[in-house]
């Protein structure tokens, strides 16, 4: 029965969730040049400088079925490769570990945090003019005028606006489809490749949505596509992890009711319909008001916002994406407790 377990899907999917988790936040991102997500941005740009004389939307429709067809193989062959020479516990085990390294390259949690903490130290050391030019590398926004303020408010707004993108998307894809693809027959090795498949196809549509999903006069038709699949893909994950938030909230005693609150009041307010959650519960979890200067406000200047509100911010973050875990951890769990 044990061996058995060992090879079952679900228990797979399980470790696998927890030690690429364990490797991103002790080793972090891969190398640039081998980052599946930096490969995938190349092939957007190859794509895009191609289709982009188009200027239409289903030229917008063809790049995200290319990107996602030629992208997909970045994953897909070397896991193929490996399940085929699976003839013994070794080398189950090897593909368990590519399968895991290959898992950690589609969430960022070690980068998200650290961003914000690179910021926050460098408005302590009061180099705003530093710290400016790093939030311009996290916002799409011009940051060279910006106020010690807006930088904070920036810093904040990008690092909860990538709870789900960053990480809550792509694990409840992974766990989602693994689970479908177990229990609808797939073989339990193929089934983890399937659940790692769709967490990667959900970092390449978040990585087209950053490259080409803006409104601008170059791209509103080539981006419309990937705007909107973006849109739909984060609309489950965005709206637990914005009442993960208020759980958070909840439990590191902060105003967890004015975080409920202003996120049913405001997380329409901005431009997505989706990233509004997660930074308007943040917003009312620490009585703050977070601004894009002539786009949005989110919460109410309870409070003036300084910089301890980035580090309460990242405390916020960390214990929302432990939320998280702990939750699709339990589903698993649960249903291999079933099987046993």
């Amino acid at each position: 029965m044990i061996i058995e377990l060992y090879a079952n899907a679900i228990y797979m999917l399980l470790t696998i969730m927890i030690f690429s988790l364990a490797f991103d936040l002790l080793i972090g991102e891969f190398p640039a040049r081998i980052h599946p997500v930096v490969l995938v941005g190349g092939i957007i740009s190859f794509f895009k400088d191609r289709l982009i004389k188009y200027n239409s939307r289903t030229a917008g429709l063809f790049l995200t079925i290319c990107v996602i067809a030629f992208g997909s193989l970045i994953i897909l062959v070397p896991l193929l490769i490996f399940r085929m020479f699976i003839i013994n516990d070794m080398t189950e085990y090897v593909f368990k570990l590519v399968a895991l390294l290959l898992l950690s390259s589609c969430f960022s949690v070690k980068l998200l945090l650290s961003s914000a903490c690179e910021v926050e130290d460098d408005l302590k050391r009061g180099n705003l003019k530093v710290a400016r030019e790093r939030v311009s590398y996290l916002v799409s926004r011009k940051t060279s005028e910006l106020s010690k303020e807006h930088v904070i408010s920036a810093t904040i707004e990008t690092l909860t606006e990538n709870i789900p993108d960053s990480y809550v998307s792509t694990m409840f894809y992974y766990v989602l489809f693994g689970v479908i693809a177990y229990f609808i027959g797939f073989n339990d090795f193929d089934a983890v490749i399937i659940a790692i498949l769709a967490a990667f196809i959900h970092r390449i549509i978040d990585t087209l949505d950053s490259m080409v999903g803006y409104e601008t006069d170059e791209l509103i038709n080539i981006g419309y596509v990937p705007a909107k699949l973006d849109d739909i893909v984060n609309y489950i994950p965005a709206r637990f992890s914005g009442a993960l938030i208020v759980v958070a909230s909840l439990a590191m005693g902060l105003n967890w009711r004015n975080s409920y609150f202003i996120m049913r009041r405001d997380a329409r307010a901005g431009p997505s319909p989706n990233s509004g959650y997660t930074m308007s519960a943040v917003a009312g979890a620490l009585n703050i008001q977070l601004e894009k200067e002539n786009v949005y406000t989110l919460g109410d200047p309870v409070h003036k916002i300084e910089t301890e509100c980035i580090e309460k911010a990242i405390d916020i973050t960390r214990f929302t994406i432990f939320l998280a875990t702990l939750f699709l951890v339990a589903v698993l769990l649960d249903i291999l407790l079933i099987l046993i």
